[in-house]
């Protein structure tokens, strides 16, 4: 590890690992932090909570798809849904840098307001901090939740994957990053490029209730693949892919081809991949497609025992390559 923190410990890929592996988990370890979830379960005597919480410092923070407002509620909502749970609550901390637009903030505020109620929950505490003008980039946002586990007592993860299982991804990757990235202004580009910003906690329920989901997760930063690295790591399983059974986005793709980048490494912010059991696979995607923002949802790939810890694209032609973990900072600032 280097002797500062760069940027590259924040993409969600290998540094990140690297970062958790090294320094939290050996200051902090408990069983419900070793599992390196999207969120914990905890035990409760009324029944189990799910606990999570997120940063958001995306810039610019308006976005064509959304805003760090609904990015902020977003993120957590979906969070707590990839966990099994049903959100519930949040609480809603913003540091904000002297400068800032009183209107801009109005607006983000009202976004928060707004998708707080499209998915139910409750804005229930917070706090609000100011820094001097050049140390905050205008706002970054803090939120954390509480939700109820859905169905009562099952515990996602991936040490119930196994060969056979089949892997879902709920739309096209790779729109959320590049989203952001187009609206830098920093790369010509023709059209526009929407973000899937949106809550996942309808399609989470509804693969739940279809029945044989082994874990759930939104890939965010590092994307598809990283994230199915992460299912993949330190067990005697891989994960193979087909590329022509992936949902695609010609604009998306044509954006990351022009700047030599795969979506595949591209954050969402709306997406969500669940490892199912073989004989529930079909009834899980029929599910989530009836749910909006799973119109597209598709199985992908399935878990095999070939390359233990691997992920593996087998390509049209026939070919495969490794996919691994995101290895630097792929884009900056995009959650």
């Amino acid at each position: 590890m280097e002797e500062i923190i760069t940027l590259d410990y924040g993409s969600g890929g290998l540094k990140t690992s690297q970062l958790i592996e090294s320094v939290l988990l050996p200051a902090f370890s408990n069983e419900a932090l070793n599992q390196l979830g999207d969120g914990a379960v905890l035990e409760n005597p009324g029944g189990p909570l799910v606990f999570s919480t997120d940063s958001f410092v995306v810039s610019p923070w308006r976005f064509p798809g959304g805003d760090i407002g609904k990015l902020a509620v977003c993120g957590t909502v979906n969070d707590l849904s990839m966990a099994g749970g049903r959100p519930w609550s949040l609480s809603l901390s913003f540091i904000l840098e002297e400068g800032l637009p009183m209107k801009d903030f109005q607006e983000i505020a009202a976004s928060i307001a707004k998708t707080a109620r499209e998915t139910g929950v409750s804005i229930v505490t917070g706090d609000t901090k100011v820094v001097e003008k050049g140390k905050g980039d205008g706002i970054y946002i803090n939120t954390s939740g509480i939700g109820f586990l859905l169905p009562p007592g099952k515990t996602l993860g991936k040490s119930a994957i196994r060969p056979g299982d089949r892997v879902i991804l709920s739309g096209p990757p790779g729109c959320h990053g590049t989203a952001v990235m187009m609206a830098r202004g920093e790369f010509p580009c023709e059209g526009q490029i929407i973000s899937d910003c949106r809550p996942l906690n309808q399609l989470s329920a509804a693969a739940l209730e279809a029945g044989g989901v082994k874990i759930m997760r939104d890939p965010t930063r590092g994307g598809v693949a990283t994230t199915l690295n992460e299912f993949t790591e330190n067990t005697p399983y891989s994960i193979r892919l087909e590329e022509t059974a992936i949902p695609r986005n010609p604009s998306v793709e044509a954006a990351c081809s022009l700047l030599g980048l795969d979506p595949l490494y591209c954050a969402c912010e709306g997406r969500m991949l669940a490892i199912v059991s073989p004989e529930k696979a079909e009834d899980v995607l029929k599910a989530i497609r009836r749910q909006e923002g799973g119109e597209e949802a598709a199985i992908i790939g399935e878990v095999t025992s070939q390359y233990p810890g691997k992920v593996i694209l087998t390509t049209p032609l026939g070919g495969s390559r490794i996919l691994g973990k995101l290895t630097g900072n792929q884009l900056p600032r995009i959650c």
